[in-house]
Order: C-alpha cells, then sequence, then structure tokens
C-alpha cells in the first residue's frame, strides 16, 4: 500500500513567517495548531524506506517530528530515507537538501533543468557524490525510485509538465539549465506499483487546463497548490506588489480558481499545500476555510499520514 506523510504544508516562511505581522501570523503565534512548515511529503510502498518529494528549508525540524523517517533503533548512523524527488528549483524545494549532508547514501532525483541549477551552486557539493546521486528525470518518462542497495521500491513515479515558472530569484538571470521553460515545473503522479493506488502532488500550479483535469480524474488523493486564497491577496494586505499569478501560483477562489476548476471531478481526497501565511483559509473559523471545507478541500496538519 501507497503511504503519504504530509511533512508541512505551507508555503515560503512558513506559519507563523519569522518576520511577519499579518493576521494568520499574528493568530498563530498563540496558537500552536496552526503552525506549519514549508511544504514536503514523504512517500512508501512498503512503511520502511522512503523518498521525500521536495527537501524544504524545515526539513531537519520535519525529520525530528516525524517517527517514520527516524534512524532504526540500534543503529549508530540511519535513515530510512532513499531518496529525494524535486518538482522545482525554488528555495522552497532545495534548500532542505543541505540539511542532509551528513553522510547518508540517497539519490536526489530532477528535471536535468533543476539539476543544472544545483551543479551551479557550490554550496551543493556538501553532498558528496559518493553517497548522494543526482539521477535525471524526464516529462512524460515513468521511473522507479531504487532503495540504496540499488532494489527497486515498488513506486511508479510520472513526471509531467504543468503552468508555472523558474525559480524566482533566478529572474532576469540566465537560468543554469537554459531558456526552454520546460522541467522548470512539474507535478508528480505518484503509484503503488502493487495495489495501482496512486496520487498526485502539485506544489505549484499555474492553471487548470484540460489536460491536467483529465489526470486528476480517479486519483485516491491530490495534493494541490494553495499558495494564496484570491490572486491578488499580497497586494490587498500589503504584503507584495505580486500577484498569485505572477508567482506562478493559481489561487484556491476565483471562477479560474483550484476549487472552481477541479470541481466535480472523481477524487478520492483533495489537500491543499503550499499555502501562504497571508492565506485566510489557514484559520480555522473562517469563512474561506468553510467555503474550501463545503467544496471537499482539505488543509491537512504537519504529520498528517494517508494511507492509500
Amino acid at each position: 500500500m501507497l503511504r503519504v506523510v504530509v511533512l508541512g504544508a505551507a508555503a515560503g516562511g512558513g506559519v507563523p513567517q519569522w518576520n511577519c505581522g499579518c493576521p494568520v501570523c499574528l493568530t498563530a503565534r498563540t496558537n500552536p495548531e496552526l503552525h506549519s512548515t514549508q511544504a514536503s511529503i514523504a512517500v512508501s510502498a512498503d512503511g520502511e524506506h522512503w523518498f521525500l518529494v521536495n527537501a524544504s528549508p524545515d526539513l531537519r525540524q520535519q525529520l525530528i517530528a516525524t517517527p517514520q523517517l527516524h534512524p532504526k533503533a540500534g543503529k549508530l548512523r540511519h535513515s530510512p530515507i532513499a531518496g529525494v524527488v524535486l518538482t522545482n528549483g525554488e528555495i522552497d524545494a532545495v534548500a532542505g537538501l543541505l540539511s542532509m549532508r551528513e553522510g547518508s547514501p540517497f539519490t536526489i532525483y530532477a528535471h536535468a533543468k533543476v539539476l543544472a541549477i544545483l551543479e551551479a551552486n557550490s554550496i551543493f557539493n556538501v553532498l558528496n557524490p559518493n553517497n548522494v546521486r543526482r539521477e535525471a528525470i524526464e516529462v512524460e518518462e515513468p521511473f522507479e525510485p531504487a532503495l540504496p542497495d540499488g532494489t527497486p521500491s515498488g513506486i511508479e513515479i510520472v513526471p509531467f509538465a504543468v503552468p508555472g515558472k523558474s525559480a524566482w530569484y533566478l529572474e532576469g538571470k540566465t537560468h543554469p539549465g537554459g531558456a526552454d521553460g520546460k522541467g522548470d515545473t512539474l507535478g508528480l503522479r505518484i503509484g503503488d506499483k502493487a495495489t495501482g493506488k496512486h496520487c498526485y502532488f502539485l506544489a505549484a500550479c499555474a492553471a487548470v487546463t484540460d489536460d491536467l483535469r483529465s489526470r486528476l480524474a480517479g486519483a485516491s488523493l491530490v495534493l494541490f497548490d494553495g499558495t494564496v486564497w484570491r490572486d491578488d491577496e499580497l497586494i490587498a494586505a500589503g504584503l507584495s506588489s505580486k500577484t498569485g499569478q505572477g508567482m506562478g501560483h493559481i489561487a484556491m477562489s476565483g471562477d479560474h480558481g483550484a476549487i472552481e476548476s477541479l470541481k466535480g471531478l472523481d477524487i478520492g481526497r483533495r489537500m491543499f499545500l503550499h499555502i501562504n501565511n497571508s492565506n485566510p483559509a489557514l484559520l480555522r473559523n473562517s469563512a474561506e476555510r468553510k467555503m474550501a471545507e463545503r467544496a471537499g478541500w482539505q488543509i491537512p496538519a504537519d504529520g498528517t499520514e494517508i494511507t492509500l
């Protein structure tokens, strides 16, 4: 069976964000139940070996808080993490790799464009290539991540392109992987080869296309970009001059938002993640949260485990 653990559901900065006094962060500082770390999940087909999807800046905290990812009892050095699959090159997705530099073997799976970003920044050389392999993945080409001894994991992953943009820190600069936008933003179909059960992970998505609707139909679980409630949310709150679309993220609400665009699809469970601290849907008694829940969407707490 496929096991999925939500390590974190927040967007960059987490909740509360260290320097933010918005209504959500103010409430979260006195209500630990609202605390959320930056978006990442862990998946496993056997409950023993795990693969991370993205490595957030909060990874060390997430690993400490997740018993499934603790070293095996009696082992001096051990980790059940067999690999990390990267869906983009944003800081939210790659910075946590630096917390995995202490010598345990694992493999990084990412599109060549994201691997080029890692290769262009020498700080990632702390990941010793003798222990940490980097393996390129291709859009629309299924792959089965391997366990540390090379045996199959029982998980099949299909990367696919979704509307988005390259990492914000590369805006106006030469992309190490080339100007072609292909591979900058990926969604993942993650399946258990034994049972056929599968889920989808999309931490960044700027629009729901007809192709995406067709893919998601029939999924047991969809973890979907919930960065902002409304497209101009950050502007209206006085927090930024950027829209959700300008950052490569679809809004939850609105005629072309995620809730409306994915309405009516046969999906077992719908969960938002990568939720910005500005998003009022994080507040459990808010009108926005109630609207999302009425539409069948959940906002998972850190540590939530789903078995498919």
